[in-house]
């Protein structure tokens, strides 16, 4: 993969390299849904990859090989694991706060989130969706909801750099499950001759047939965000979600010898 990819291009690889069969790679962790059991485990060698130095992420969520991830020629799992957990005791011990974060611990707010946001009553997170997309830049966004509509919730309206506008068509899925590619063949038939563009927002994930299905060849694309997407622009917008920055204090005590 050129040494980089972001998680969705790592899961797909690592999914065809171990020729997952698709019920076993579509099945869901604990009982929130909010990812898979198969995201959750390669979540976790991501981490301990990260940790033993061979694999590092950007801000941006794209992993990368490091240059000792680059020239090692393989790893040996259980010595992997016994190197990060002997690295941590001599972190705490060194420091008792330990700042590092991992992408478990990233998650566990995510978590939260999205059991909250299946647990909301239909319209209200139809409401939610529309207000989602007023706070991302979106004009004339009204939620319509009509039964029979080919599982169109609303519309809105984009507007690029001032000049050019696009009505979007948007569906909003309170769910448990992945939705599949039926649903995104639905919405797109229900988008013909009405909109050229589309957006699902889901509180679960997408199959990866889903996810081809939305770019294929020769069919207006219709956009997917899935719950962790929309985790975290609900994070970015501050819709519901607060973030506490603590405040550190350091002493300087070269400062104080130097008086």
């Amino acid at each position: 993969m050129g040494g980089s990819g972001s998680i969705r291009e790592i899961d797909d690889g690592l999914s065809d390299l171990l020729n997952l069969p698709a019920d076993v790679a579509e099945l869901l962790h604990g009982d929130t849904g909010a990812e898979t059991e198969w995201g959750f485990r390669a979540a976790w060698a991501r981490t301990y990859l990260k940790k033993a130095g061979l694999v590092d992420n950007s801000i941006r969520g794209v992993w990368a090989l490091t240059p000792e991830g680059a020239n090692d020629g393989g790893v040996d799992p259980k010595e992997l694991v016994r190197e990060v957990q002997r690295a941590q005791r001599d972190r705490k011990k060194a420091e008792p706060r330990d700042k590092d974060v991992d992408e478990r611990t990233e998650g566990d707010w995510k978590d939260q989130l999205l059991s909250v946001l299946k647990s909301m009553d239909p319209a209200a997170f139809e409401r939610l969706s529309q207000r989602l997309l007023r706070e991302s830049g979106f004009i004339e966004v009204e939620v319509t909801g009509r039964s029979g509509d080919g599982g169109i919730d609303g519309h809105g309206t984009i507007r690029l750099g001032g000049l050019i506008s696009f009505n979007v068509l948007f569906q909003s899925k309170r769910s448990t499950e992945n939705v599949g590619a039926s649903v995104v063949r639905d919405f797109r038939g229900a988008m013909i001759g009405r909109s050229d563009k589309g957006l699902i927002i889901t509180t679960a994930g997408f199959t990866r047939e889903a996810r081809q299905e939305a770019t294929r060849d020769g069919a207006p694309p219709i956009d997917l965000i899935d719950g962790e997407l929309l985790a975290d622009r609900l994070r970015e917008l501050g819709l519901g979600v607060r973030t506490r920055v603590v405040e550190e204090v350091e002493i300087d005590e070269e400062w104080f010898a130097s008086i």
